[in-house]
């Protein structure tokens, strides 16, 4: 036990330093890049597929990339507990990345869409698995003092391939070659692959039970759902699909407090929880940020800014999530419990700064860019300052024996909050009359959108304080003294 102390002590008075020496180096370089090989593909992909449907066709089926994507994607996010406790930590990454690299070889040889999707399908399982991995094996090679620091690399890890991704996509699009695009992941994953088997832990927990089946299918059922409303075009339509999401989703919560095999830790329904209230905080964060998807539709319209330049300004949400990570990362006790309540303070301020000024067209966008930038940084700002302290906080808050469950759901509750808040989003604008094709519809959506989405993070600081208060706040007190 003392040498346990003598080691967390260490590596906090060395800071990132240990992090990227030795051993921690490789298992950093590992957990970063499955997180990045999964975040490049998103955005290149994005970038690639107006290339695609010239070449192969199938226009009608284009949303359904992304929808089948993030499916599998939370799906594999749910699964990946499993693989982790019957694989190891080193068995279950090059698992997820030989999965990952067969559905990108999939999409690089597809002659029709509908091959295309269902590499993207593969992909998206592959890639969630990555991404819900890091946050099992953070805990698993990392001693608790370098947690925070390790999360906030992997956020770093997400908003650097927010700029990098398009770019790189936009290199394959320009010269034609969307499927050297999917070949050139190849590669990346042969080398995460071999890493990951040759430098993690093997040791399995031989952990096994039933699967829950019920949960996984009504997950992705929602999630589709939510997909295809938000392309619908009709308000009524939208309405019905997230009505019916909402549905399925009350059905989900009842099948989890009766299910024996469970998807979610003990207690994580539980009102009087810390960890409800943990993911709560975790949702209603992303729900917040899903206006980002009209930023840059709404600068080229109301302020006539090019594609670029309106893409690299809603980068700034993404950026601000990355600074404010890495400028949290290493805080430790009250001043780390504080950025849980501060994160959603952040994205509050933000989002109405952006709902005041993003509608003002009179004064030019030399009189707003300023405010309105800030704005869009603060949301992300907001998320980063406090995300390597709520999941070190789920981290403590989990119940014993299942740390790795409640690692794997930060990954499934982010991305299918992620999707509820981009239906809601499409509703809002929808109905706010965005597309109506008039300034005054898009500026009256614009209002409406970012002040209305508000709430997720003013409901946030409420979670967030619930989380601090209760038991979550002893452990990381506890952790403290020991």
């Amino acid at each position: 036990m003392l040498d346990k102390t003598k080691n967390a002590s260490a590596a906090s008075d060395a800071g990132w330093f240990t992090l990227f020496s030795g051993g921690n180096a490789i298992h950093s370089l590992v957990l970063s890049g499955g997180v990045a090989l999964h975040a490049l593909n998103i955005y290149i992909v994005t970038t690639v597929m107006p290339s695609i449907v010239r070449d192969i066709g199938g226009l009608d089926y284009y949303a359904w990339s992304t929808t089948l994507f993030v499916a599998a994607s939370i799906l594999g996010a749910a699964l990946s507990v499993r693989l982790l406790n019957r694989a190891g930590a080193g068995g279950a990454y090059a698992v997820a990345a030989l999965v990952f690299g067969l559905g990108s070889l999939t999409c690089a040889v597809a002659p029709s869409m509908a091959l295309l999707l269902a590499g993207r399908s593969i992909q998206g399982f592959g890639g969630g698995l990555l991404y819900a991995l890091a946050y099992g094996v953070i805990r698993m090679v990392f001693p608790a003092a370098l947690w925070a620091r390790a999360i906030g690399l992997i956020s770093a890890t997400w908003g650097t391939a927010t700029l990098v991704g398009p770019a790189v996509g936009g290199v394959f699009a320009e010269f034609g070659a969307w499927r050297s695009a999917f070949w050139s992941l190849l590669p990346l994953t042969a080398v995460l692959a071999t890493l990951a088997l040759s430098t993690l832990p093997r040791t399995t927990s031989g952990a096994r039970g039933p699967l829950p089946l019920m949960q996984l299918t009504l997950l992705v059922s929602i999630v589709l759902v939510l997909s295809v409303s938000g392309t619908l075009t009709a308000t009524a339509e939208q309405i019905a699909g997230v009505g019916a999401a909402l549905v399925l989703f009350a059905v989900l919560i009842a099948s989890e407090r009766r299910a024996a095999a469970q998807l979610l830790p003990r207690g994580a329904l539980s009102p009087r929880s810390p960890l409800a209230a943990l993911y709560a905080t975790i949702a209603l964060a992303m729900i917040g940020m899903q206006p980002e998807i009209y930023v840059a539709y709404l600068l080229q319209e109301l302020h006539e800014q090019s594609p670029l330049v309106a893409g690299y300004i809603a980068a700034l949400m993404a950026l601000g999530w990355t600074a404010g990570s890495m400028t949290s990362a290493h805080w430790e006790g009250h001043r780390a419990r504080k950025t849980i309540t501060a994160g959603p303070f952040f994205g509050l301020v933000g989002l109405l700064t952006i709902a005041a000024f993003m509608p003002i067209i009179s004064a030019g966008i030399a009189a707003i860019a300023v405010p309105l930038c800030l704005g869009i940084a603060a949301v992300g700002f907001g998320i980063g300052l406090a995300w390597p302290h709520i999941v070190t906080a789920v981290y403590a808050a989990a119940p014993a024996g299942e740390e790795e469950k409640a690692a794997a759901s930060i990954t499934t509750i982010q991305l299918f909050a992620a999707s509820l808040g981009a239906a809601l989003a499409g509703m809002t604008a929808n109905l706010a009359g965005i597309g109506e094709g008039t300034t005054e519809g898009t500026a009256s959506a614009a209002i409406w959108l970012f002040g209305l989405f508000a709430l997720a993070p003013a409901l946030g600081i409420v979670s967030a304080r619930r989380a601090v208060g209760g038991s979550a706040n002893r452990h990381m007190q506890n952790q403290e003294m020991h």
